[in-house]
């Protein structure tokens, strides 16, 4: 007989756990796939989210454009967090996102930036002399065919009538990091970026902003996957609400409600 509660109590502690053990501790991470620009707003968000939730959050962060067609393809996320509206609309109109939970988050800025030790000076307007700045160098910016500050871009440059000048004079990157790094390097005499991105970038900084009406809204969707796992929501809500508020304005980004 003392063996057989002996051999309970055994049981009973295994499935409890030792003090301070908590079930939490073995929640299943949240996948957030999230645009380039959000890379370092969204890691200290979901620090904070961890340590008071205690589940654990993993990001992959790349153009909105690669992402939304990894998962398209079956790519394991539980949010998606988009530079536009348009890759949102391309994973809504599969059914790939809960339609439901989809709520339009942050705005952003445009700019116009060069190497922080650079001496070019410009004013933004239309047919402003771009090619002439750029002298024999390259315009650094996401692809136009599929990342959204590409498609900025060019909208901006188009309605400012300088696009036909420089559109053969393109380094097309694969997100907006990448197309800040090529002037962060000295690559690119000039690039075309978020605001958000320039500001966290002591190597780089801004000549000019693109006038708000100059392109579309830049404007920041989330939405929940359709195989979101249930603590996924308590994430976007995080991230919508109260907490989220001041860390995306310490980073430039302009909270919508």
């Amino acid at each position: 007989m003392k063996k057989l509660v002996g051999a309970w109590l055994t049981l009973c502690a295994l499935l409890i756990g030792p003090p301070g053990w908590s079930q939490d501790a073995d929640k299943p991470a949240i996948t957030v796939f999230a645009a380039a620009s959000l890379t370092n707003v969204l890691q200290e968000l979901g620090d904070a989210f961890t340590k008071q939730f205690s589940i654990p959050v993993k990001f992959s962060f790349a153009a909105s454009s690669t992402l939304a067609r990894q998962i398209e393809n079956g790519a394991p996320a539980d949010v998606f967090f988009s530079a536009d509206l348009e890759w949102m609309d391309y994973l809504e109109t599969r059914n790939l996102v809960q339609r439901a939970s989809r709520h339009d988050v942050l705005g952003n800025r445009l700019v116009l930036i060069a190497p922080a030790d650079s001496g070019i000076k410009l004013k933004i307007e239309p047919n402003f002399r771009l090619a002439a700045a750029l002298g024999k160098g390259r315009l650094a910016t996401g692809d136009p065919d599929s990342v959204p500050v590409g498609r900025y871009a060019q909208g901006a440059l188009t309605k400012l009538g300088v696009w036909k000048n420089v559109a053969d004079r393109l380094i097309r990157a694969d997100s907006v990091r990448s197309a800040m790094a090529f002037v962060d390097r000295g690559e690119a005499p000039l690039g075309i970026v978020y605001e958000t991105d320039a500001l966290i970038d002591k190597k780089v900084r801004v000549v000019d902003v693109f006038p708000a009406d100059s392109h579309l809204p830049i404007i920041y969707p989330i939405a929940l996957t359709a195989i979101a796992k249930p603590d996924a929501a308590k994430f976007v809500a995080y991230v919508r609400g109260p907490a989220g508020d001041p860390v995306f304005k310490a980073y430039g980004f302009v909270p919508l409600h």
